[in-house]
This record gives structure tokens, C-alpha cells and sequence, in this order.
């Protein structure tokens, strides 16, 4: 399933502007440690239990290290009734490399 994505670029702006919408981290608790875009953390496999976190009315941007996990997320979400949901392309790696090459890698 190819799900809608946004680029590091696209989210940088929309930071930027002060958009309102989500950020959900599907990475696991020591990778968000090691470093994170300041998103709300949700592990993929706790999703399922976890939806009642996430407003579906509320645009939301999903990541992880580079965009196959948050993949799945998005496709989740859009199966369980959510509509405004992307994925970032490249994961918080596109990030790094692209946006803020002083996050470690």
C-alpha cells in the first residue's frame, strides 16, 4: 500500500508556520532516547492499544528511523478510520541528514 508522505523539507516548514498537527514517533524508547524530533512517542507494536492517544481529526505526521515502520503506522491509521495522516519520508535519518546535521546519527 503506498501511503501519503511528506519530506523533511515539508515538515520543517510546516514547524516553521506553527501547524497545528501531531508528531508520532513509532520508534522504540531507546532510539527516541538516543535522539528525537520532540514527537509523541508510540512504539509500532503498542499502536493497537494505544489509539485512544491520537485525535484522528488532527493532522498527524508519522516517523521512525527511516520511514518503514512509520509506513506500516500510516497504513494502520488509515484502516482504523484516521484520514490526515503522512508519513515522513526518510525517517528522522532524512532528518538528520538533511535538516540537522548536528543530530548524531
Amino acid at each position: 500500500m503506498n501511503v501519503p508522505e511528506i519530506t523533511v523539507q515539508e515538515l520543517r516548514a510546516l514547524r516553521e508556520a506553527k501547524a497545528d498537527f501531531f508528531l508520532l514517533d513509532v520508534r522504540d524508547p531507546w532510539e527516541y532516547e538516543e535522539r528525537n524530533l520532540g514527537g509523541h512517542l508510540i512504539p509500532l507494536r503498542e499502536l493497537p492499544d494505544r489509539l485512544h492517544e491520537l485525535d484522528p481529526k488532527k493532522p498527524i505526521i508519522v516517523h521512525c528511523q527511516m520511514g518503514g515502520r512509520s509506513s506500516r503506522a500510516v497504513a494502520y491509521l488509515l484502516e482504523n478510520g484516521f484520514t490526515d495522516v503522512r508519513n515522513l519520508r526518510g525517517g528522522i535519518q532524512a532528518w538528520a541528514k538533511e535538516i540537522d546535521p548536528s543530530m548524531p546519527c
